[in-house]
């Protein structure tokens, strides 16, 4: 799950920090399984179920913020001791910790193969190795795109408010910088999205190749795609049009409640995390509606084995039952953090739901049709490493500290460098 630039939410939850290797025997003689997650996956009442039935099983949850989470894997496995015997790995992070699949089982040795099938073409292959022949890590939830905005705050610009009319106003991107400049011109004291940066990376997450080629040949300065989105990004922030907020953080939060910006770019997992800041006063106010530019990924992980864990076996059954489309279903329907399987996203359950909260608004339908169209990006090794540069530029651009093109430039400079 983004979760994603999410971390800065994860905060919130439960921190609980484990020293030592992966699990261990207790003195009751049960098998102690480690769990180490960043933000909530939905798991909690799944595991008391899993231990249920499994009597020789213990479970922990270790939860802490996504930066956090992923330094300290890097950590522990170069220190080869510390990491949990079950590992989140986000979708963006992926190719960083596939260029260390020494450190992790090769889940093949334990039939993950066989589960393939479960999932989306893509989403397998994002957590495969040698042509598939090493299987890193069993995928869970993906972040396929939609646009969420309020409805109120359109109406009050004198735009429609109705979910089918709004998405006609943007079939591309250009579209939704046209309709930002008919918004402001009448609410001028209202942002129209809460931040460039993610309209910059939602247009980015349409393309196949981004920051890096597919041979994981970095690109971005000869990559016209990764300018354009760059400049259309910077032109809402140049206009003023974006509030400049941190995605999730505490000011974004506090955005929400005060109704200061219209739209936000929203995977399926970010609608609890707009809920949550908005609060129940909201209610029916925010929707959700066809992203510009059609399907888009933000967010997904996977959960992996690293080496170092005494119990591989019982790690890796624990995995595989988690993501088995029983239980993705489940989990959607208890937190809505979309199915990375065609046949749970496709379930006339999950199609058939809606959430009262965004107006109804049929979410089951909607990131499943985004989640139909969608072609992930190609994440190179070092895009964490990339993407944060492009994402601080178009900061500067929205506080106004540097002209769109001055802060290209830098941006280029400081991404090669990066990228080496």
């Amino acid at each position: 799950m983004s979760r994603r630039l999410v971390g800065s939410v994860a905060a919130t939850l439960v921190m609980v920090l484990v020293a030592g290797c992966g699990g261990s025997s207790g003195a009751d003689g049960k098998i102690e399984l480690s769990l180490g997650l960043f933000s909530d996956f939905g798991y909690d009442k799944l595991i008391e179920e899993y231990m249920a039935s499994h009597s020789n099983i213990k479970i922990e949850q270790r939860k802490v913020k996504m930066e956090q989470h992923n330094t300290q894997l890097a950590t522990q496995l170069a220190g080869g001791r510390g990491a949990a015997d079950i590992v989140a790995l986000e979708e963006g992070v992926v190719s960083q910790f596939r260029a260390s699949k020494d450190k992790f089982v090769n889940l093949a040795e334990y039939g993950a193969k066989d589960l393939k099938d479960q999932w989306a073409g893509w989403k397998w292959n994002q957590g495969t190795a040698d042509n598939g022949e090493f299987v890193l890590g069993l995928g869970t939830d993906m972040g396929s795109l939609g646009l969420c905005y309020r409805a109120d705050l359109f109406a009050a610009a004198g735009l429609p408010t109705d979910r089918t009319e709004v998405a006609k106003l943007w079939p591309t991107w250009a579209d939704y910088a046209k309709v930002a400049d008919q918004f402001t011109a009448k609410t001028p004291n209202v942002k129209f999205v809460d931040t460039g940066r993610n309209v910059y990376k939602a247009i980015l997450d349409q393309t196949e190749e981004g920051y890096f080629a597919k041979d994981d040949s970095y690109i971005a300065e000869k990559n016209d795609k990764v300018k354009t989105a760059f400049d259309t990004a910077a032109a809402l922030g140049t206009k003023q049009q974006t509030g400049a907020l941190e995605p999730f953080s505490q000011d974004w939060n506090v955005a929400l409640k005060q109704a200061s910006f219209a739209t936000t770019t929203c995977p399926a997992w970010a609608l609890a995390l707009i809920k949550a800041g908005a609060g129940d006063a909201a209610a029916g106010k925010w929707d959700v509606t066809t992203a510009p530019g059609g399907g888009g990924n933000w967010g997904g992980s996977f959960l992996a084995v690293p080496k170092q864990s005494k119990h591989p076996k019982e790690a890796y059954e624990l995995a595989k039952w988690l993501t088995a489309p029983e239980q993705q279903k489940r989990i959607f329907k208890e937190t809505g953090n979309l199915p990375s399987q065609p046949k749970v996203y496709q379930d006339a359950e999950v199609q058939a739901t809606v959430n009262e909260y965004f107006n109804s608004a049929p979410v089951g339908q909607i990131f499943a049709t985004s989640a139909e169209s969608l072609k992930p990006t190609y994440r190179g090794t070092k895009d964490s490493k990339v993407g944060p540069v492009f994402a601080t530029a178009l900061t500067r651009v929205e506080q106004g500290k540097q002209s769109a093109a001055e802060a290209w430039t830098q941006a280029l400079k400081e991404a090669t460098d990066a990228a080496k």
